[in-house]
């Protein structure tokens, strides 16, 4: 598994942080159980979060997009996409994560990323919070989120004044 070495973080406090939690509808066990690993982190930190389900992976950049400029700190975007026997696995995962980043770069905002490329349904069952899962990837996007939006946070209060 690739998450070896992760950090081991506590105590995050995210008190009044408002995040979006931005899913997908495909795959569903696999899904809710990243978005069950999201909120655990989102509510032990505190945070304020919604969830906005959207069709597919493909739909994630505009709809973080759209959640950032209006207002939120942060966005977890989730999805999950298998591979197929098509270059569609290709096309949309490439697209989802170019999007999803040029969406954080051009608002200066978090995105916290949670989307599962896969070759198969039982990497997203391991990876996905579920009881037996070996990885919780809806947990970690979400913590990336918080401490990338406290981070910045925290910048944008020390930074000396321009003249």
């Amino acid at each position: 598994m690739s998450g070896k070495g992760a950090p081991v973080t506590d105590g995050l406090d995210g008190a009044g942080l408002d995040v979006v939690v931005i899913a997908g509808t495909w795959h569903e066990v696999i899904t809710e159980g990243l978005i069950a690993g999201a909120g655990r982190v989102l509510d032990a930190a505190g945070a304020t979060w919604r969830l906005v389900r959207v069709p597919g992976s493909f739909e994630l950049p505009i709809v973080s997009k759209a959640a950032l400029d209006a207002g939120a700190d942060a966005v977890v975007a989730l999805g999950v996409i298998i591979r197929g026997g098509t270059p569609h696995f290709e096309y949309v995962s490439a697209s989802a994560t170019d999007g999803l980043t040029r969406v954080a770069l051009d608002t200066g905002k978090p995105v916290g990323f949670g989307l599962l490329t896969l070759d198969d349904e039982q990497q997203g069952l391991d990876r996905a919070g579920l009881e037996g899962s070996q990885e919780d990837k809806g947990a970690e996007a979400a913590e990336a989120a918080l401490r990338t939006a406290l981070v910045l946070r925290d910048l944008r209060r020390t930074a000396p004044p321009r003249d």
